[in-house]
């Protein structure tokens, strides 16, 4: 088991949903994209690399890491806003906004960020049992 490699694959999944965390706060108010349509907020899948079922069967005692298995919009609906002078307002003076949900899309940044921190945290702790290992081995 390489617990480096394990740890590097959650950084890795880690870093990519904290950026589509990142990109759903950018564009809360966002009632158009560049492409002229409605944003959508999105959210990231993922998932082990081998399911456990796979491992069983096998008898592989080896587990890998995670893996990003998508990136899904969410089925949030939207907001609408009344401001008659934006240019995307409709005749009723309405603008339409992404209903993203500021406190839990915050949440989930601060989990996702201590899943970063843990990845990190087990990352180095296994660089040192390694070390140690190896002045062990050296000793002998």
């Amino acid at each position: 088991m390489d617990a480096i490699a394990i740890s590097r694959t959650g950084l890795d999944v880690e870093w990519q949903r904290l950026q589509v965390i990142a990109q759903n706060l950018a564009n809360i108010n966002t009632s158009r994209t560049a492409s002229g349509q409605p944003f959508h907020p999105l959210r990231l899948l993922s998932g082990p690399q081998v399911d456990f079922k796979h491992l069983v069967r096998a008898g592989d005692k080896t587990p890998g890491g995670v893996e990003v298995l998508g990136v899904e919009p969410m089925a949030a609906g939207t907001r609408r806003v009344y401001e008659p002078g934006h240019p995307h307002a409709d005749a009723d003076g309405f603008v339409t906004y992404p209903d993203v949900d500021h406190a839990s899309e915050m949440t989930l940044l601060i989990k996702t960020s201590r899943a970063y921190e843990a990845n990190l945290t087990a990352m180095s702790i296994a660089q040192q049992m390694y070390s140690r290992a190896a002045e062990l081995g050296k000793q002998a």
